[in-house]
C-alpha cells in the first residue's frame, strides 16, 4: 500500500490510467456489462475514496468523447436518419419527461435537506455537470453541491441500467448497424480532423458539451453524405471509454460522505427514484411507438449523455435513436432550464412566503 502511496505521488496521472486500464481489462474478463467504461469509474471512485490523489489526464474527457462522438456517428446512414427524424415526436415528449422529472427530484432535495431551491435544481436536472454548475453559478447556487450530485448521477446511472439491461436479457433487436468500412489510416485521419474541427468550432462558441457535440454532428453529417471512409477501431473505443469512466470517477473526493451524508443519501434516493420512474415512462413510450423497451430505456434513462450512448452501442440497442434522444434531451434542458427558472422564481417572489423561506 505504501509503495502505491508513492508511485500515486510520483505519477497520479500515468497511474490512474494503468489502475483503470486494469480495472478495464478485469471486468472485462468477468464479462460485466460495459467493461471498459464501468471497471475504470468504479476503480478510480474506490481509490480515490481510499485516500489515494490520483487524477484524470487532463483532457481526457473530452478525448474520449470525441472517439465515442466518431464511433456514433457513423451510425448515421442516410436510412436510419430518415427513420430517426420520422420518430421525432418519441425524442420530444422523452426530453419533456426528464425535464419534468429533474423538478421531482429538485423537490425532494429541496425538501428533505437543507439545500436551497436553486441549488436543488440545477442538482437535479440531468444537462451536464459542467453544464448545470455553470448555469446554477449565474443564479447563486452552490456549485460543489451541483457537481457532487451530478457526478453521482451519472456513476448510479452508468452502473445500475446497464447491468439491470443485461440481467433482463435484453439483446440488440434492431437493424441499427454501423457503417461497415475497414480501419483505414487516411480515412480514419480525416473522420478524426474534421471530428476535432466540430469540437473547437462548438467550444469557441461557447457551447455545452462541444467535444461531443461537435464531432457527433460533423461525422453524422459526413455518414449520412456517404463521405465516411473508415471504421473506428475497437480497441480506440475502448480506450475513449477509459478515458471517459477515469475521468468520472476522478469526481470523488475521500471527505463526501463525512461533509453531508443526508445530502447524499436523498440525491442517491432521488436518483434510484428517477431510474425507476424513467424505466416504467419508456416502458408505455416503447408500446405508443412500437419500439423495443430496452432501447427506450437508455433513450429516457438520466445518465451523462456519452455514457447512455455508448452503452447503447455496447449493447446493440437502437444507438441511433438512444443518440438523438439523449442529444435532444440535453439540447433543450440547456435551452429552457434557465429561462423556466427565472419564470418560477418571479412566481415564487411574488407570492407570500414563511420566515425562513428560500429561494
Amino acid at each position: 500500500m505504501t509503495r502505491l502511496h508513492a508511485l500515486v505521488a510520483r505519477a497520479p496521472v500515468i497511474t490512474a490510467l494503468a489502475v483503470c486500464a486494469l480495472g478495464g481489462a478485469v471486468c472485462a474478463l468477468a464479462r460485466t456489462p460495459l467493461p471498459w467504461m464501468i471497471g475504470p469509474l468504479l476503480t478510480m471512485a474506490a481509490l480515490r475514496f481510499a485516500g489515494f490523489a490520483l487524477a484524470a489526464p487532463r483532457g481526457g474527457r473530452q478525448t474520449g468523447q470525441l472517439v465515442i462522438a466518431v464511433a456514433l456517428g457513423l451510425y448515421f446512414t442516410p436510412a436510419v436518419a430518415r427513420e430517426v427524424l420520422a420518430r421525432w415526436e418519441i425524442l420530444v415528449v422523452a426530453a419533456v419527461f426528464a425535464a419534468a422529472l429533474a423538478y421531482v427530484g429538485a423537490w425532494m432535495l429541496s425538501r428533505w435537506t437543507d439545500t436551497d431551491r436553486t441549488t436543488a435544481l440545477f442538482a437535479s436536472v440531468p444537462g451536464g455537470a459542467a453544464e448545470m454548475a455553470m448555469l446554477g453559478e449565474r443564479f447563486g447556487a452552490k456549485t460543489e453541491r451541483i457537481v457532487v450530485a451530478q457526478s453521482l448521477r451519472v456513476l448510479l446511472v452508468v452502473v445500475a441500467v446497464p447491468v439491470a439491461i443485461t440481467w433482463s436479457g435484453a439483446q440488440g433487436t434492431d437493424d441499427y448497424v454501423a457503417v461497415t468500412l475497414p480501419v483505414e489510416v487516411g480515412g480514419l485521419a480525416v473522420l478524426a480532423a474534421a471530428a476535432v474541427a466540430g469540437g473547437l468550432a462548438l467550444w469557441f462558441v461557447g457551447s455545452p458539451n462541444p467535444f461531443f457535440l461537435g464531432p457527433l454532428v460533423v461525422v453524422i453529417g459526413l455518414t449520412v453524405a456517404e463521405l465516411a471512409r473508415s471504421s473506428v477501431p475497437v480497441e480506440l473505443v475502448n480506450a475513449g471509454q477509459v478515458l471517459l469512466g477515469c475521468s468520472l470517477g476522478s469526481r470523488f473526493e475521500r471527505d463526501f460522505l463525512r461533509r453531508s451524508p443526508r445530502y447524499l443519501l436523498v440525491v442517491a434516493s432521488s436518483i434510484v427514484a428517477a431510474i425507476v420512474i424513467s424505466a416504467l415512462f419508456a416502458g408505455g413510450l416503447a408500446y405508443w411507438g412500437g419500439l423495443p423497451v430496452a432501447t427506450l430505456v437508455l433513450a429516457t434513462a438520466p445518465g451523462g449523455l456519452a455514457e447512455m450512448c455508448i452503452t447503447a452501442k455496447v449493447l446493440q440497442l437502437g444507438v441511433p435513436l438512444v443518440t438523438a434522444a439523449q442529444v435532444t434531451r440535453v439540447i433543450i434542458l440547456l435551452t429552457t432550464t434557465g429561462p423556466i427558472f427565472r419564470l418560477l422564481r418571479g412566481v415564487l417572489r411574488r407570492r407570500p412566503r414563511p420566515p425562513g423561506g428560500s429561494d
